[in-house]
């Protein structure tokens, strides 16, 4: 599990190690019943405070992403279908949002921006 940290990034460490765990299991690296390492183990590898990880982790457990067993340790929950696809959803939002406001200072029209979007999506 690779995940990279930026200190110039405005996100707070522990939503850097979050929202990267949250990709990976919903693109499928991470899968349902994947062991996740220790808090301690990940706040090593990582060169942060354990509680950075444990932040991290209680996150990803309240959201549904990972469950801890006691004394097995820490795994992938199994994921409702619906669910990932809520968060799947919610990233492309963000990402038309993003496009969206770079239209508007460009002054592109939205009949520009659906033809725009209507052909790369149907070249892919």
């Amino acid at each position: 599990m690779e995940i990279i940290l930026s200190n110039s990034s405005n996100e707070p460490i522990y939503q850097q190690i979050t929202s990267q765990i949250k990709t990976m299991i919903i693109d499928g690296t991470l899968k349902t019943g994947d062991s996740m390492p220790s808090m301690r183990n990940l706040a090593k590898s990582l060169h942060v405070s354990v509680i950075t990880a444990q932040h991290a982790y209680e996150d990803l457990q309240k959201d549904g992403f990972i469950e801890t067993v006691a004394g097995k340790g820490t795994f992938v929950s199994a994921q409702n279908k619906d669910f990932i696809k809520e968060e799947q959803l919610r990233i492309i939002e963000e990402k038309i949002e993003d496009i969206v406001k770079i239209a508007k200072i460009y002054d592109v029209s939205l009949e520009n921006m659906i033809k725009t979007l209507t052909v790369i999506y149907e070249e892919e």
